[in-house]
């Protein structure tokens, strides 16, 4: 069921809400947040359609502010709020008001959406693309207890990052942080297991990816030991390598889909680890609304601590010029991955010289 509102108000969007409820037969209020999703036109479909999937396991009702400032003078002295209120259907028991703010009202999101937050119910706000500086100090950051972003949607998301740690405040999250919750969960299960002495490591993936950077300072803060970041052609994170006292540990993934995990001593193993849809991600998100200190950790280790970039064509010949990239992962390996941590500097090396032990390996993964 929609509902249309032009020039409207929020205390007119609030009747409209509960005439709708009630018109659904949802007398009560069943939800157990309020997302606030921030975006333009051209991108409000793809968020509010991860959003409503997400939805499904979290009821919320979602409000999704489109700033439309205008171009001309006269447009942007003008101030207009339009509405729509959307319930059942692709919405499920959640609710769904899109409010779009034109003119001189695009810049006073905060107003409009205050009167429509669930009382008594957590606030989370998710900005696709976009995101503010620092989205702790901005005006609808500071109604949440959790703000979303994604750096991967950004032009830089390395320089990125490095803001997000200068800026960090409890409650901020990243989904390029998100997307690597299988990949931790794969390599605590096997730093579980008898390994010995881990004295480097080595993070495969797409140039600009900033999953890969944050996989690789979650190990390096975790491990403190040199960790290298090595460029492939991807998709996203390819290959993740940990040099032990008793061969290499390899989590080596050459497609979308299906990684090949390689323990000493272990028959080699097939792992799932394909990349996940936006509307996972968030449904992950939302599952916790307590600040994340693992995050926090691995994002302020510093970026500058981790070994420069290696360039796939630095690999061997026959490597190289292997027709998959899995077969040339499978004979490095099998070699003792003698190119792994050549770049690495000496990141954490100064306070661990020799490596961890057992008691220094990542133990909580579940976020």
């Amino acid at each position: 069921m929609n509902t249309e509102l032009t020039n409207t108000t929020s205390s007119q969007i609030n009747a409209a809400l509960v005439r709708v409820r009630r018109a659904a037969g949802f007398p009560a209020v069943g939800m157990v947040l309020t997302l606030v999703i921030v975006t333009d036109e051209g991108n409000h479909y793809d968020a509010l359609k991860a959003a409503n999937d997400a939805s499904k396991e979290h009821p919320s009702r979602i409000l999704v502010v489109i700033r439309r400032p205008g171009r001309s003078p006269r447009d942007r002295a003008a101030a207009r709020l339009d509405a729509e209120v959307r319930m059942g259907g692709e919405t499920g028991t959640g609710e769904t008001v899109l409010l779009r703010l034109h003119g001189e009202l695009a810049s006073h999101a905060y107003s409009v959406v205050l009167p429509l937050l669930l009382p008594d119910a957590p606030v989370v706000v998710w900005w696709p693309e976009d995101a503010p500086a620092n989205p702790s100090a901005d005006l609808l950051g500071t109604l949440a207890q959790r703000r979303i972003t994604d750096a991967a949607a950004t032009e830089d998301p390395v320089a990125t990052l490095a803001r997000r740690a200068e800026t960090y405040a409890p409650g901020d999250t990243d989904l390029a942080w998100t997307r690597i919750t299988p990949w931790r969960s794969v390599l605590a299960a096997a730093l579980d297991q008898r390994h010995g002495k881990i004295s480097g490591a080595v993070v495969e993936g797409e140039e600009y990816n900033p999953s890969t950077e944050l996989l690789a300072l979650w190990l390096a803060a975790r491990l403190g030991v040199p960790v290298e970041r090595a460029v492939s052609d991807g998709p996203g994170i390819t290959a993740v390598r940990l040099d032990t006292a008793d061969g290499q540990i390899c989590l080596d993934r050459p497609d979308e889909r299906l990684a090949e995990l390689a323990v000493p001593g272990q028959p080699d193993r097939h792992v799932a680890l394909h990349r996940r849809s936006t509307a996972e991600l968030i449904a992950e998100e939302l599952r916790r609304l307590d600040p994340d200190e693992t995050y926090h950790e691995a994002l302020c280790f510093g970026l500058d601590r981790l070994g420069r970039p290696s360039e796939q064509t630095d690999a061997p010949t026959d490597a190289a010029a292997a027709t998959g990239r899995a077969k040339g992962a499978k004979r490095t390996r099998q070699a003792g991955g003698r190119n792994a941590g050549t770049a690495g500097n000496d990141a954490g090396s100064s306070e661990n010289p020799s490596g961890p032990g057992d008691d220094d390996k990542p133990k909580a993964v579940a976020r």
